[in-house]
Order: C-alpha cells, then sequence, then structure tokens
C-alpha cells in the first residue's frame, strides 16, 4: 500500500456539492435583485428631482442666465448618468439560471468592467456637472444675501458635495465591488472544479 496520497488532486476530482451550488446561485440571484431595485430606485429619484427642479425653473421664473444655465446642466447631468445607468439593466437579466457557469462568470466579469466605468468616468462626470448647475443656479439667490451669508451657503454645499464624493461615494464603490468580486472568485473556484 502505497503512502503517496495526493490529497490535492482527490479533493479537485470530488464534484461541487449541490448545496454549495445552490447557495452560490441564491446569492447570484440576490445580487441580481438588489442591483435592479437599486437601479429603479436610482431612475425614480434622478426623475423626480429632475422633474421637480423643471417646476422649480417654471414656478419661480429665474431672471439671471447663470440659474437657467445651472437648471440645464444638473438635469443634463441626471439624464446623461441615468442614460448609462440603464444599460446595466439588460446585464443584469442576461444573469439567468439556465445558463452554464463559464456562462455566469462572464456576464459577471463584464457588469464589473461596466461597473467600474459607471464608477469613476462617469460618477467623476456627474459630480463635476453637478458642482458647476449647482454653483450656477445658486448665484442668482446667494447675490440677495449677505456676503456672509453667501459664503457659507456656498460652504455647506461644498462641504456635502465633497463628503458625498470623498466619503460615501469610495465606501458604496467599495461595497459593491467586494460583493461582486466575491462572487467571481466562487464561480471561477467550480469553474476550476470542473475543469479538472
Amino acid at each position: 500500500m502505497s503512502s503517496n496520497i495526493d490529497f490535492k488532486a482527490l479533493w479537485q476530482q470530488q464534484p461541487v456539492s449541490q448545496s454549495d451550488m445552490k447557495d452560490l446561485m441564491n446569492r447570484l440571484y440576490q445580487f441580481k435583485q438588489s442591483n435592479i431595485r437599486r437601479l429603479i430606485k436610482t431612475n425614480i429619484l434622478l426623475v423626480a428631482t429632475s422633474l421637480f427642479i423643471g417646476f422649480v425653473w417654471y414656478y419661480y421664473q429665474p431672471q439671471l442666465i447663470s440659474t437657467k444655465i445651472g437648471i440645464v446642466i444638473i438635469i443634463l447631468a441626471m439624464v446623461i448618468f441615468l442614460f448609462v445607468y440603464n444599460k446595466m439593466f439588460a446585464l443584469f437579466n442576461k444573469i439567468d439560471n439556465t445558463s452554464d457557469n463559464a456562462h455566469y462568470l462572464q456576464n459577471l466579469i463584464v457588469i464589473k468592467g461596466k461597473q467600474r466605468f459607471l464608477q469613476h468616468t462617469m460618477m467623476n462626470l456627474y459630480f463635476t456637472m453637478l458642482m458647476v448647475g449647482i454653483c450656477l443656479y445658486m448665484y442668482e439667490y446667494t447675490s440677495r444675501m449677505t456676503m456672509t451669508a453667501g459664503i457659507i451657503t456656498y460652504a455647506v454645499t461644498l462641504i456635502w458635495v465633497v463628503f458625498n464624493w470623498f466619503y460615501l461615494r469610495p465606501k458604496t464603490i467599495k461595497k459593491q465591488q467586494a460583493k461582486l468580486d466575491d462572487l467571481i472568485s466562487k464561480f471561477e473556484g467550480i469553474n476550476k472544479q470542473l475543469s479538472v
């Protein structure tokens, strides 16, 4: 009897347990559903915000062109962001329960690339346009305030944007990437097991 048993090879030869696959498919389903819910909420929130801003423009009739340009830039930022973000809907719908593991993995890798583009390039553009739009919009109203009140108003607004940009945004990105990276690594592990 040989004492040279290759435990690693024996481990890799065992089939993937059904409970592991069921758990992984459940996590994949939850990932898909939470991202679709986030996409729908973002659409509702940004469309409602755009409509409210349009109503403010119509109802209050700003006098300065800078205010009108600010409103247009803010709404345009939201429209551009939603246009790109809504393309993720098709990617999430490609994740279904009839595909093989390689297909799941491929879709998750594509989602990761698109998500990185959205989280970095598009968010940079969105926040820049939003900041410029807000500053232009606020000028008409802060110009009627005292210098101190105007500076405080701009400072509070800028602090809020900076807080979102440097604290909330990276935290959200890190959380989303961790979930996606975990799913990708699990599917890579299963694919390696199945290919042995």
